[in-house]
């Protein structure tokens, strides 16, 4: 029985395993207990160099904005001037060249407002936003990483609701590992991997958790993190700029619906880290990339409440990824909850 006995799980879209050990949830905790996210965010602040009208690090002025608002990460890892590195005198000392542009994209002009309590509209101008810039930078660099972290567990230094998008001309690890897997089930299979997916999940629905007519959401069976989620949709498409306006707009709809009732579980604005992944650009955009699927990932870190998280150490650091409960449990805790969000209960 997967909810009490121990199993591997392969993941073939990065073809490693993950330990499945659901009866490890039982056990008392007693360590390390993280601080809710504050309630008492102003909805604009001054002195934040994300708000419409404050000043930035560089001493640029924020202009008025009243919807999404894209510009230069004052501090980029990457820059489109750097010079090469010196070339290497043995095979286990390597460098290459790391060149790119990084942005970023607030959502709203308020500070007090996450994408879960963004009205639709609100949240289809991010999308549009999101693929503008997808096919801009994606036009000259070969991979364009749009992704959000989202409270302060997960590193993320401003309440402001943003995101960034860091364009490479290399392809990142993930990227790479995506790109082999995809291509070798497409060859072996002749369909592409998560189209495949995507209908046996939707056939299945144990580990369903949204759905509508162009998306669904799942826990992957594969899962790593306790509530992680994997958004996909149903039509092969290969990049976010492809979609179509009602592809748009149903995922705008999907989006909010997962961001409530992640907002719901334990009744805190849900921490995570999120990504599209999509087929590659810039020279890309002239070769075959059928075997790709966009789709995006959520990595929320809560494991049992709104103060206690999942930690990657020890066994999963030195060995593979180990979860707490088994991806059927997630995904059914996770469809059971309200899509009215726990702050609009009451209106």
């Amino acid at each position: 029985r997967p909810a009490e006995h121990q199993h591997v799980r392969y993941n073939p879209l990065r073809d490693d395993w993950v330990l499945v050990s659901a009866h490890r949830v039982k056990r008392p905790w007693q360590g390390q207990l993280e601080k809710p996210p504050p309630e008492d965010v102003p909805r604009w602040d001054p002195k934040n160099p994300l708000c419409p009208g404050a000043t930035r690090a560089n001493g640029e002025v924020n202009p008025n904005y009243e919807g999404t608002f894209v510009f230069p990460n004052d501090f980029p890892a990457l820059q489109p001037d750097a010079p090469e590195p010196d070339d290497s005198d043995h095979p286990l000392f390597r460098a290459a060249p790391a060149r790119g542009v990084c942005k970023v994209m607030c959502f709203h002009p308020w500070s007090d407002l996450t994408l879960p309590l963004m009205s639709l509209p609100e949240i289809r101008a991010v999308i549009d936003a999101w693929a503008e810039l997808a096919a801009e930078l994606g036009a000259s660099y070969p991979w364009v990483q749009i992704f959000e972290n989202k409270g302060a567990m997960m590193g993320c230094s401003n309440p402001h609701p943003h995101c960034q998008v860091w364009a490479s001309s290399f392809l990142p690890n993930e990227a790479c590992l995506e790109d082999r897997t995809q291509r070798q089930h497409l060859s072996q299979h002749g369909v592409p991997m998560l189209l495949e997916y995507a209908k046996q999940e939707a056939a299945r629905k144990e580990r369903l958790v949204v759905e509508n007519a162009d998306w669904l959401v799942v826990v992957p069976y594969w899962a790593t993190w306790p509530y992680q989620t994997l958004l996909l949709p149903r039509r092969h498409v290969c990049r976010l700029q492809d979609l179509s306006d009602s592809e748009k707009d149903s995922l705008a709809s999907i989006m909010q619906r997962l961001l409530i009732k992640y907002d719901n579980l334990f009744e805190v604005s849900f921490p995570y880290s999120m990504g599209w992944h999509g087929a590659p650009t810039g020279p890309y955009l002239q070769e075959d990339c059928r075997h790709w699927q966009l789709h995006a990932h959520y990595y929320p870190p809560l494991l049992r409440s709104a103060t206690v998280r999942k930690f990657m150490v020890g066994y999963e650091m030195l060995a593979q990824a180990q979860r707490d409960l088994t991806p059927e449990q997630a995904a059914e805790r996770l469809r059971s909850l309200p899509e009215v969000h726990y702050k609009k209960r009451a209106e």
